[in-house]
C-alpha cells in the first residue's frame, strides 16, 4: 500500500467573502492554510494528504472534490455529520473577518483514523494555521506532533497569525516552536503573535524557543531571509505580474521543505531561493494557486 511522504494536519475551511458593497452577495472559496500547504506539495509532485475532518454538507462537498482534483490522498482526509467551518470576510480593504466554527467537523478530527502504519512512510508534517488555536483539535494536533518527533519524523510549523491567536495561544506557539525543525513566520505573524511592534525583538524571542530550527522569514515584496544559528541568508523577491498574494506563504514553507526532501544537496540560499520563486509564483494567479515546479525553477533562473 503506497503511503505519503508529506502530510499537513490541521484546518480546510471555506472563505465567505463579500462580492459588493451593499454585502448582499458571497463567493465562496475552499481554502485553509495547512489544506494549502497539502494542495501544494502535491502539486510539486511529492505524495501528499491533508489530515483534517470536514462537513458532509455542500461546503464539504467543494473542499472533498478539490481535495481528490489535488492528488492528495483522502484517506487522511475525515468527514463527519457536523457543521462546516466558515471564514467570513466581511469587508476587504482594510481585511476585517470572523470565524463560524462552533462544534464544527475540524474540531472533531481523530488522529487515531489514520491509516495503519502511515507514520513508517511519512518524512515529513506540517502544522499551523487556525487549527492550533481550536479546542480540542489543538491538543490533539499537539500530541500528533509530538509522536512524529519521537518517530523522527520532519515538523514545520507556521503560525499564521489569526486574531483568535490571543495569550492563550502563547503556550502552543512556544511548543509547537520546539518541536519544529523549520518555522515559517512573517512580520504580521511577529507582531500579532508577541503583540508588540518591536519585530527583531519578537523574532529573537521566538528563535529563543528552539535555537536548533531553521526560520524562514518572510517579508512580501521584499522577499525573505532564512536564519540556521548564528548564520542568515537573504533573497530578494523576483518582480512579477502579481494577481494577489493569496497563499504565497503556504505556497513558500511548501517549496521550502519540497527543496529540503528532494534536493538535500542544496545549499541554504538555494533552499531559501526556492521558497522565494514559489511566493512568488503563487501571486501570478488569483486565490490561492499552488505554483508548478516549472514556475518556480524558471523564477530561480531568473533570480540567480
Amino acid at each position: 500500500m503506497d503511503y505519503p511522504e508529506f502530510v499537513a494536519a490541521g484546518e480546510a475551511l471555506t472563505d465567505l467573502i463579500v462580492a459588493d458593497p451593499t454585502q448582499q452577495r458571497w463567493l465562496s472559496v475552499t481554502g485553509g492554510s495547512t489544506w494549502n500547504v497539502a494542495r501544494t506539495m502535491a502539486r510539486l509532485g511529492l505524495p501528499s494528504a491533508f489530515a483534517g475532518a470536514i462537513s458532509r454538507d455542500v461546503f464539504g462537498d467543494a473542499l472533498w472534490r478539490a481535495t481528490e482534483a489535488a492528488g492528495l490522498d483522502t484517506r487522511f482526509t475525515q468527514r463527519l455529520d457536523k457543521a462546516p467551518l466558515l471564514a467570513v470576510v466581511h469587508r476587504l480593504d482594510p481585511p476585517a473577518y470572523f470565524f463560524v466554527g462552533d462544534d464544527s467537523a475540524d474540531l472533531h478530527f481523530d488522529a487515531a483514523r489514520l491509516p495503519a502504519g502511515w507514520q513508517a512512510h511519512c518524512r515529513w508534517l506540517h502544522f499551523g494555521g487556525i487549527s492550533l488555536a481550536r479546542e480540542p483539535l489543538a491538543g490533539k494536533l499537539l500530541a500528533l506532533a509530538r509522536q512524529a518527533k519521537e518517530a523522527g519524523i520532519g515538523i514545520s510549523y507556521d503560525p499564521n497569525y489569526r486574531q483568535l491567536m490571543d495569550e492563550r495561544y502563547d503556550a502552543t506557539l512556544q511548543a509547537m516552536t520546539a518541536l519544529a525543525d523549520v518555522v515559517k513566520v512573517s512580520e504580521e505573524d511577529l507582531v500579532g503573535l508577541f503583540r508588540h511592534a518591536d519585530t527583531a525583538a519578537a523574532f529573537e524571542r521566538l528563535r529563543s524557543f528552539n535555537p536548533a530550527a531553521r526560520y524562514l522569514y518572510t517579508r512580501g515584496a521584499e522577499g525573505a531571509s532564512l536564519h540556521m544559528g548564528d548564520e542568515s541568508w537573504h533573497m530578494p523577491a523576483p518582480v512579477v505580474a502579481v494577481a494577489d498574494t493569496v497563499g504565497a506563504g503556504d505556497a513558500s514553507i511548501a517549496a521550502f521543505v519540497h527543496s529540503l526532501l528532494r534536493e538535500p544537496g542544496r545549499t541554504p540560499l538555494q533552499h531559501l531561493q526556492c521558497a522565494v520563486a514559489a511566493g512568488a509564483a503563487a501571486c501570478l494567479g488569483a486565490g490561492a494557486t499552488p505554483p508548478t515546479l516549472a514556475q518556480i525553477a524558471q523564477l530561480m533562473a531568473g533570480s540567480a
